[in-house]
């Protein structure tokens, strides 16, 4: 990744030339669904099939959802890219995080209002440490929602979207036992 900053940011001609089939074929999504293995393969295959249920049923109702998208060796930037082929108001990308050492099978989820190619990151949000032991995939399918319909009624995301949805930050776990 530092010779070739591209790598895993951009689409080949191929997939641009799907996504361009595939957009032409029916209307643009309020948000375009993108999967990534991104630095945790092991997140994505563990974590990716459950969270998408979630997103899904979090998001029912008055918005057009893509089918995911996936895309192997993924970084987050490519989800603009996603997004501004399939026309989408909106991107979240569920990609794979950088392993811990206590968590090598995180899952972050990237929202990006008006995706397109050259966006930073301070224009998205980030729920972080999904996982069961995290925070737990509906919790953080709660809260993509929540920052979905403000995203849309603010028309941002990133630093200018802060999160106030009251949701907790991480999973609540059963009190240690006394050691007495």
């Amino acid at each position: 990744y530092l010779l070739r900053p591209d790598l895993g940011r951009r689409l080949d001609e191929d997939s641009v030339a799907a996504l361009q089939a595939w957009h032409t074929s029916g209307a643009s999504p309020d948000v375009a669904l993108v999967v990534g293995d991104g630095l945790s393969a092991l997140g994505i295959q563990r974590h990716a099939v459950p969270l998408l249920a979630a997103i899904r049923a979090a998001l029912d109702g008055p918005l057009s959802l893509s089918p995911p998208v996936l895309v192997s060796q993924a970084r987050v930037a490519v989800a603009d890219e996603v997004g501004e082929q399939l026309g989408a108001r909106m991107v979240a990308m569920v990609v794979g995080e950088r392993p811990g050492l206590s968590s090598p099978d995180s899952v972050g989820i990237y929202l990006t209002h008006a995706p397109r190619v050259g966006c930073t990151d301070a224009q998205r949000n980030c729920i972080s440490n999904v996982r069961p032991a995290g925070q737990d995939p509906l919790t953080a399918a709660r809260r993509l929602a929540w920052l979905v319909h403000e995203a849309l009624r603010l028309g941002v995301t990133g630093v200018e979207l802060k999160d106030h949805s009251g949701l907790p930050m991480v999973a609540h776990s059963p009190a240690a036992p006394d050691a007495g």
